[in-house]
């Protein structure tokens, strides 16, 4: 049979050590060799009930006692009673309870984020609610200037019946005695383990009621459809997102609710195409208007406005008009507006139209890029 090694040394205390010390002590030796948490150490089971041996020894002054003035041999019936005797018979609550340990060292909230769920549920802790994403569709217009949009939402608020308790004449659980949680024992090879869980009756709250909310059916919220107002701000693109504050899924536990999130699909416009704050508009030339230039008059997206096109004006060039982009309130920016020219050429002429282009083609209307690709066509040949 092993020789048991001295239960100061296991806790790594000295024999002046104070109740707090070798509680302290346990408690670091504790979460370094459970075996739920320790998976590297195949000696971590054992590493663990023997830190547990010493600690219900030393922990229990009678006890030290004993063990200071004759050893192990001092305590082994009453460890034995405890169930650490050869840890044959797994762990006796009579006399080392493996939950009020835990209850007491770790406190409220757990020690072992994962362990059995010791010191608390997170049932009972105010959670937030989720967002919600919603998307609404803007025409052009609206996207641009911003609007006011009214919509129906349904929305989960508090009862006003029993102002979101779920019910009326608050008592303890009978089933938990209000503590939230049950404790079981758990039987495997390495012995028995003490474990909690949330309370199937009161979802870990610690009490009941004796009657019942009908009007939320005890469940301390109820959907209401509300009708809503947004002010949305000009410059929205699609793809953008504006937040109102609490009109999201409900908390639980009295939590807050979560946020609702409006995301806008702006419609596309006829003539004016969007990137990012810029506009960009396709302006269509007769030949004359391209070849002679002139004033035209063009409409922006803050009403018309006069600009002078150069003579010898081509499909596709490019004229930039500062400033009369979108005034984007999101961004604080503004921004340009593009002019696209594109020069159409007429598919029918009167006999008059004819005669004067052919006059026309017998003057000299070749530029240098035309000499050159005849150029390279007559030595093609």
């Amino acid at each position: 049979m092993a020789t048991k090694r001295d239960y100061y040394e296991v806790l790594g205390v000295d024999k002046n050590a104070t109740e707090a010390d070798i509680k302290s002590a346990f408690r670091k030796k504790a979460k370094e060799f459970h075996p739920d948490l320790n998976k590297d150490d195949p000696n971590a089971a054992e590493k663990f009930k023997e830190a547990q041996e010493a600690y219900s020894v030393l922990s229990d002054e009678n006890k030290r006692k004993m063990y200071d003035q004759y050893g192990h041999a001092g305590v082994d019936n009453s460890a034995g009673s405890a169930g650490f005797g050869g840890f044959q018979g797994g762990f006796s609550t009579s006399d080392f309870d493996f939950g009020d340990i835990f209850d007491t060292i770790f406190g409220s909230g757990g020690g072992f984020g994962g362990f059995s769920n010791f010191g608390g549920s997170s049932q009972t802790r105010a959670s937030r609610g989720s967002d919600v994403l919603m998307r609404m569709e803007l025409d052009f217009a609206e996207a641009i200037y911003g609007t006011e949009k009214k919509f129906s939402l349904d929305v989960v608020e508090d009862c006003d019946e029993c102002h979101g308790r779920g019910g009326f004449d608050k008592e303890d659980c009978k089933t938990c005695h209000g503590k939230g949680t049950i404790t079981s024992q758990q039987h495997t090879i390495l012995g028995s383990f003490m474990s909690q869980s949330t309370c199937p009756d009161c979802n870990g709250k610690g009490y009941t009621f004796k009657r019942k909310c009908s009007e939320c059916n005890g469940k301390g919220k109820i959907k209401k459809k509300k009708n809503l107002t947004i002010n949305i701000p000009a410059g929205v693109k699609t793809g953008d997102r504006q937040r109102v504050s609490g009109k999201g899924n409900p908390g639980s536990n009295g939590g807050s609710n979560g946020d609702l999130y409006i995301e806008f699909i702006v419609d596309d416009h006829e003539y004016f195409v969007r990137e990012n704050d810029d506009i960009y508009l396709e302006v269509p030339l007769t030949l004359t208007e391209a070849i002679l230039g002139c004033k035209k008059s063009i409409p922006t997206l803050y009403g018309n406005l006069k600009i002078n096109i150069s003579s010898g004006t081509n499909s596709n060039d490019k004229q930039r008009i500062k400033g009369k982009g979108v005034d984007n309130k999101f961004t604080h920016h503004k921004g340009d507006m593009y002019i696209i020219f594109k020069v159409y050429t007429p598919t029918r002429l009167t006999r008059e139209q004819k005669n004067l282009i052919e006059k026309l083609a017998e003057t000299n209307l070749e530029n240098d890029e035309i000499k050159e690709f005849n150029k390279f066509t007559a030595n093609n040949d």
